[in-house]
């Protein structure tokens, strides 16, 4: 049962499992979540658009209806699913010992008890595929599975395995999935769908006119740098080992055009190498090392166009230490070596790729401009991260911190508490890796750098989502002119035009069969 109510200028949402005046009315909101109470669906909203409060509406109206029922709520990490534990005690009317959020940190006998005595249950996926599996939890009373960040159930990750789970055991299941991007492709979409049981799919975006009065503007800007001669000259070097490499693979029967040659081809090469070892053809183990040493100069490629001689420096020292045969091959190339020592000279000399200069400009004139602004930085790489770290000190009234995962040395509790503290002021500039990206509720930036465009759809949405939302947000995307910046940026925008249009075809011929219906 939802009604409306009003809190000033605001409508709120009135719930008797919900906290009066905690969450606002919004039409597009009600309507998805009205329509997942009756089918298993797939909720596509771009970040910041609140996959959050459908997900709570859903959730009230399931218990409404089953009052003895349990919710269950997976999220691909620790920190997502504390952040969704922490939402849902902020909406739910309900005592603190109804919530209970259930990681591989909990014992196993704890959580056995939890699973048994608590209604709504948060918990990332891995832990719940393994107490299934040691029969820890039985899913018969779940009756709502919430899982976010949908997009992770391809392949063979725990949410396919829960979802079939799910559907054998409770006794009136229902399941909702949410994410900002499916995936480019009708393949990849219907995936998702398949594995995770799912009847319907809803999508909004900006554009939608019942989602745009809750959306404000994204001025979107890109700035375009040179690579500096220097840069080039190692380039070239690197280059010219590359394309030895392709020339030799071509020489093995390879024949895509070497133009036309990318990180993703040399990969399945790679895999389809491995197999012919499998079947004792000698010139597969040639073929093998050719690939990885080329899949090594691509990256040492990408990182001096788009990344800087400092993190080239870090990878070539990796790779001294690396003992596997194309490593060492690779040392010995005269034109590696050249480019080792250039970059060497690069580094001592203080030289910074371009867009360090351009990113210290763009922060400095916002800081100058704003009052107490937020800024988001977006780097692929923790050396990367570093590094911008390290150069806004000479910034005034700059406030950086690095913000990276916990695989890069940064726990749960202090990631939560760099964002507070970016929340509350005590850091201005928040500089991450792809963690910043994903789901975990950061405060609204006024300014977002990409220090590089992004490749993936996913990834650009999210990142975009974390302006914009309060009031009108500048997006800026650093690319340096003629590199995979480029192809990277066109790539995203291609790709992400794509998932649009496949999810609209997919939510016009649901509407389609449903007037055939009635």
């Amino acid at each position: 049962m939802l009604s409306e109510q009003g809190t000033g200028t605001m409508k709120t949402i009135s719930h008797p499992l919900l906290k009066p005046d905690t969450l606002q009315q919004r039409a597009y909101q009600e309507t998805i979540a009205k329509e997942a109470t009756n089918k298993n669906m797939l909720v596509v909203l771009p970040t910041g658009l609140g996959k959050t409060p459908i997900s709570v509406l859903v959730a009230a109206d399931r218990l409404e209806t089953f009052p003895n029922g349990k919710i269950l709520m997976l999220a691909p990490t620790r920190p997502l699913a504390a952040q969704s534990f922490a939402s849902f005690k902020k909406f739910f009317d309900l005592p603190e010992k109804k919530f209970c959020l259930v990681t591989g940190t909990v014992a196993p006998q704890n959580r056995e008890g939890f699973y048994k005595t608590r209604q709504l249950i948060f918990a990332t996926p891995q832990t719940i595929e393994n107490d299934l599996k040691n029969k820890l939890i039985t899913l018969e009373n779940v009756v709502l599975i919430i899982f976010d960040e949908a997009h992770h159930s391809i392949g063979n990750y725990a949410y396919p395995f829960v979802a079939k789970a799910y559907l054998d055991q409770a006794q009136h299941p229902r399941i909702l999935g949410l994410t900002a991007s499916p995936g480019s492709t009708k393949e990849k979409i219907n995936e998702i769908r398949k594995t995770l049981h799912i009847e319907t799919v809803e999508i909004r975006t900006e554009k939608d006119e019942d989602v745009a009065p809750y959306v404000h503007e994204k001025d979107i800007t890109w700035i375009h740098v040179t690579l500096p001669e220097r840069f080039e000259k190692i380039k070239s070097y690197l280059v010219e080992a590359y394309n030895k490499r392709l020339t030799q693979l071509k020489g093995l029967g390879y024949t895509k055009p070497l133009r036309m040659i990318g990180k993703k081809d040399l990969l399945e090469l790679q895999t389809a190498f491995q197999k012919r070892i499998r079947n004792n053809q000698q010139a597969a183990f040639y073929g093998v090392r050719l690939t990885s040493e080329a899949i090594k100069i691509e990256h040492a490629l990408a990182l001096i166009e788009t990344q800087g001689a400092h993190i080239l420096q870090v990878y070539f020292k990796k790779l001294h230490s690396d003992t596997s045969k194309a490593a060492q091959v690779l040392l010995k190339d005269r034109n590696v070596q050249h480019a080792i020592m250039l970059t060497d000279d690069l580094v001592r000399s203080g030289a910074r790729h371009p867009k360090i200069a351009k990113l210290l400009g763009l922060i400095s004139m916002e800081l100058e401009q704003e009052t107490d602004p937020r800024i988001i930085v977006f780097a692929n790489y923790r050396t990367t991260v570093k590094e911008i770290v390290n150069a806004l000190q000479s910034v005034p009234n700059a406030r950086p911190v690095e913000f990276v995962g916990q695989k890069e040395g940064l726990s749960q509790k202090e990631q939560l508490k760099r964002l507070q503290d970016f929340s509350d002021g005590v850091y201005n500039i928040l500089v991450g890796t792809s963690i910043s990206e994903e789901g975990l509720d950061i405060a609204e930036a006024d300014l977002a750098i990409f220090y590089e465009p992004v490749a993936s759809p996913l990834r650009a949405i999210q990142r975009r989502g974390r302006v914009g939302r309060a009031s009108v947000g500048t997006v800026i995307v650093l690319i340096t002119k003629k590199t995979r910046d480029e192809g990277f940026y066109w790539s995203s925008v291609k790709k992400e035009a794509n998932m649009k249009k496949t999810l609209y075809d997919i939510q016009a011929g649901q509407r389609d069969m449903n007037d055939y219906e009635t």
